[in-house]
C-alpha cells in the first residue's frame, strides 16, 4: 500500500486536474456546456435509454439531468419520445444533428490531448488510460459506498475518537 505522502500528492493532483477540465470545457462550442457534452456523449455510448437511467450515469439529481436534456433537445441534438413498455416514461435518442455533434465534440478534444500530449511516447498515454480506467474501477458507485473509517475507528474499537476531517476519505464521482 502507498504511504500517506503519495496519497495527498494524489490528492493534490486530483485538484489541479480542474485545470485540465477547464482547458477541455474552453474547446467546446459555445452551446455546448459539460452537462450538454456529457449527456450527448453517454447516449452516443449506450444508445437509447430513459431520463433515470441517463441521470444515474451522469450521477447527478434528476432535476439537473432534466435541465441538461432540455438544452440538448432545444438544439434538435437528441429527441424524447414515449416508451412503449411505459407511456409516462420518455425514450432518449442521438438525432442525426446529435451524432454529428458527438462527432465534432470527439474531434475537439482528441486534437486537444494530442497537442498537449505530443511529448508522450504511445505507452505512456496507453499506462494513463489504463491507470484512470482502473483508478474509476476502484471507486465503483461512490455513491453508494460508505466512507471507510480511519484506522482508529475499526470494529474492534467502538468508542475511538473520531479521526479529524482532513482524515476522512472523500469521493466524488464525475461524469464519463
Amino acid at each position: 500500500m502507498a504511504e500517506r505522502t503519495q496519497y495527498e500528492e494524489l490528492m493534490r493532483q486530483f485538484s489541479a486536474f480542474g485545470a485540465v477540465r477547464r482547458e477541455l470545457g474552453r474547446i467546446m462550442p459555445s452551446d455546448c456546456p459539460g452537462g450538454s457534452a456529457a449527456v450527448l456523449t453517454l447516449l452516443d455510448r449506450y444508445g437509447d435509454m430513459r431520463m433515470s437511467k441517463l441521470a444515474e450515469l451522469l450521477a447527478v439529481d434528476m432535476s439537473v439531468t432534466s435541465r441538461h436534456v432540455a438544452h440538448v433537445v432545444d438544439r434538435g441534438w437528441i429527441e424524447r419520445s414515449p416508451d412503449p413498455a411505459d407511456k409516462r416514461s420518455r425514450i432518449l435518442r442521438l438525432t442525426p444533428g446529435g451524432r454529428v455533434q458527438v462527432g465534432e465534440l470527439s474531434r475537439r478534444t482528441a486534437q486537444l490531448l494530442a497537442d498537449r500530449l505530443s511529448d508522450w511516447s504511445d505507452e505512456e498515454v496507453a499506462l494513463l488510460i489504463q491507470l484512470m480506467t482502473r483508478l474509476r474501477a476502484s471507486f465503483g458507485d461512490c455513491r453508494a459506498a460508505p466512507l471507510r473509517p480511519a484506522a482508529s475507528e475499526t470494529p474492534h474499537a467502538p468508542h475511538a475518537p473520531h479521526a479529524p476531517h482532513h482524515e476522512l476519505e472523500h469521493t466524488t464521482r464525475t461524469p464519463a
